[in-house]
């Protein structure tokens, strides 16, 4: 390491089925001995807080890890110590275990390498090295490393890996097949180890369920307990038969455990790290000195393994929801009714059946409060104001009885058509209401009323819930409303509506009524008090529409056209069958001319 350098990051690629990683830092000469600190770390470059080795008070400087990640890169770095100077001169040797032949380990390379303060890589099958010295040749002098013959302990020994095939049914549903399964065997003297493969971005916002049935039957009458070990990333097959963890010093997973008593165990894991989880089930007999190996026993299980987007789909008190935010997709239960949890299972602030039943009949008794105002249109014969009403008070109430979050619940129609049916009716009442009291022509009301119609659906299609859906119709109308009673008074010379009584008793209270309604829709409304706040939301505006409804129109005073006089004239008659079109308009004539 040239004296300008700090430091020498190195990485190296640790194939699957290998059982140990061992990092050496050898003939290290400087100025004070070997000044140098070792540090490993799996997936990314050792932090300050990572395992540290000084070289000066270990000899050989040298680091193991256990169980390493499969498939993954492992980064090396050498540190020199603080206040040296000069050049310190190293070699750093990688040897990795293969625990798939335990005869042979894979030995280290040794190829040079300049001490450059970068990144090196090394991808190769076996162990690996950096140095100043060339590497090592066999005798017959060719570049490939001997095999050198080791013992393993029983701990690192690995055995075969079973594939399972991916079928994909739908986003974030994904069922995982074993082959010559889903029935496994579990032998007595070895585990049985599986590995499933979730995909980057495609499995990463689902659920992944694991179950495991044992089949009593396979027991011949034997205690036997099946352990099953999840870990992510490397199969846990520990030697040691009475440990019944899934746990160490670096690598931490899911147990799972089934038996005569006990034969179902389920685990779900929320949003899974993606790559590859290993499963290693293995069979062990209880005894009075706790586990041992069971003899002549084989253990058969049922094994299934899925991912679905949510746990148990929510429940009843829960909706799964397919969501997407910074380009992340995933899927989230939303709970109602106070209940929470992955799966909308947490109970402990979940709502009361009393307290549900009461929510629904009060946003849905709350409706009978339309009775009034229609039974004043009809009065009025205002007609298709009265229809207007009963749509809203009908679907109204059945939408809020389909709306419920618990299970107190009762849908008509599709929830999607109740809820369009209530919102487009509350917001015609308020058109309707607001453009009877404009008293304008016949004709132009009509239209007013099927524009407003048309405009409200397409505003309720693009955005239900917006606010401006109610108020930006209600200020059209009103400025209707103005400009027509505003004309009234100029052509009248006296202000309209004439009578202080209709202002003071009907116009005001109304008015104020409706505002309060809408504030209270607008600003205190929450999921929290929704069931309530609603519920005199629904009284204030059938109220307001009570008192701001004209009265009938009263009967014109003006005299009709006078009858004309008899006299002297002449009556033009026209012939029935040309009027019906039974005549040729080409010989078409007046066949008749009446006197009177």
């Amino acid at each position: 390491m040239a004296p300008h350098n700090r430091s020498c990051l190195y990485k190296v690629f640790v194939p699957s089925y290998t059982s140990r990683v061992l990092v050496e830092v050898l003939r290290c000469r400087g100025a004070e001995g070997c000044p140098l600190s070792l540090r490993v770390r799996a997936k990314a470059p050792p932090l300050h807080n990572s395992t540290t080795l000084d070289c000066r008070e270990h000899t050989p400087c040298q680091l193991a890890q256990d169980l390493p990640f499969w498939q993954h890169w492992y980064y090396v770095l050498v540190e020199k110590h603080p206040g040296v100077l000069g050049t310190v001169s190293f070699q750093v040797t990688v040897q990795l275990t293969d625990c798939s032949r335990p005869s042979l380990a894979r030995p280290p390379f040794l190829p040079s390498s300049a001490s450059m303060n970068m990144p090196h890589s090394f991808g190769s099958a076996g162990g690996l090295a950096l140095g100043d010295s060339p590497p090592p040749t066999s005798p017959n002098d060719t570049k490939h490393p001997l095999p050198i013959p080791v013992t393993l302990h029983t701990e690192e020994r690995c055995w075969p890996v079973r594939p399972t095939l991916r079928n994909e049914l739908d986003t974030f549903s994904v069922h995982f097949y074993i082959f010559f399964g889903p029935n496994v065997s579990v032998p007595p003297d070895r585990p049985a180890v599986f590995v499933i493969n979730l995909l980057p971005v495609l499995d990463s916002g689902g659920v992944l369920n694991l179950e495991l049935r044992l089949n009593v039957s396979s027991l011949c009458g034997e205690n036997v307990t099946v352990f099953g070990c999840l870990n992510h990333g490397v199969p846990l097959t520990s030697g040691d038969n009475t440990s019944v963890t899934c746990e160490t010093e670096s690598l931490a997973g899911f147990l799972l455990s089934v038996n005569a008593t006990a034969s179902l165990s389920r685990l779900r894991i929320p949003y899974p790290q993606t790559g590859s989880w290993y499963l290693s089930l293995r069979s062990l007999c209880a005894t009075e000195h706790g586990f041992e190996p069971c003899t002549n026993v084989t253990a058969e299980v049922y094994l299934r393994a899925y991912l679905s987007p949510c746990i148990n789909d929510c429940g009843i008190y829960g909706q799964c929801k397919l969501l997407r935010t910074n380009n992340y997709l995933y899927a989230a239960c939303e709970c109602k009714a106070g209940w929470n949890g992955w799966g909308c299972t947490d109970n402990a602030e979940a709502f009361s059946y009393g307290f549900q039943l009461l929510s629904t009949l009060l946003l849905c008794l709350s409706n009978v409060m339309f009775v009034p105002p229609v039974a004043i249109a009809v009065r009025s014969h205002y007609l298709l104001e009265a229809a207007v009403y009963i749509f809203t008070m009908f679907f109204s109430t059945f939408y809020h009885a389909c709306d419920q979050p618990g299970i107190v619940v009762f849908c008509i129609m599709e929830y999607d058509v109740l809820q369009f049916c209530d919102f487009l009716g509350s917001l015609m009442s308020v058109w309707v209401t607001v453009i009877a009291m404009a008293r304008l022509q016949p004709i132009v009301k009509q239209v007013l009323y099927l524009l407003g119609a048309m405009l409200l659906s397409m505003a309720l299609q693009m955005d239900r819930h917006g606010l401006w859906n109610l108020l930006g119709p209600s200020l059209f109308a009103l400025g209707i409303m103005a400009v027509a009673w505003t004309a009234r008074t100029i052509r009248r010379r006296h202000c309209y509506p004439p009578t202080w009584k209709r202002w003071a008793f009907y116009l005001c209270p109304g008015a104020l009524i409706a505002a309060a309604a809408v504030l209270l829709y607008a600003f205190v409304e929450t999921e929290e008090n929704y069931f309530y706040i609603h519920s005199i939301w629904h009284l204030l505006i059938a109220g307001s529409v009570g008192f701001l409804l004209p009265p009938r129109a009263k009967p014109s005073r003006r005299l009709g056209p006078l009858p004309r006089r008899k006299g002297c004239g002449y009556q033009l008659c026209i012939n029935e069958q040309e009027e019906l079109g039974l005549v040729d308009p080409a010989v078409a004539s007046i066949n008749s001319i009446c006197t009177s």
